[in-house]
């Protein structure tokens, strides 16, 4: 039985199963937590049944462990206007966090 789900974080949204490991929008953390929850499951499935929220499956949600911090890649901003003398870089790098997903509730 391969269970799998739609889960929403960050504006972004990932296809996860038990034992994925993810990158996701750094979050706010407590002290010590040891587990993340996200409730906002927008589908589960199983193989057999699928179970599509409207727009979130209520009841349903995914508990992953986080496993640190990290910075994304860097990505270029680079502006120019040609023939002006105008040319402005800079550059952008996303914190991130690596999560583990433990195992997904389903009603």
């Amino acid at each position: 039985m391969n269970v799998y789900a739609i889960i929403e974080t960050g504006s972004k949204q990932y296809r996860v199963q038990p034992g994925d490991t993810i990158d996701i929008e750094l979050l706010d953390l407590a002290e010590g937590q040891d587990k993340v929850e996200f409730d906002r499951v927008l589908l589960v499935g199983d193989g057999e049944t699928v179970k599509i929220g409207t727009p979130v499956v209520s009841g349903a949600k995914v508990v992953a462990k986080p496993m640190g911090e990290l910075r994304g890649p860097k990505i270029d901003i680079i502006k120019y206007k040609r023939r002006k003398g105008y040319r402005l870089k800079r550059g952008h790098r996303q914190d991130l966090l690596r999560v583990q997903i433990d195992q997904i509730v389903a009603p």
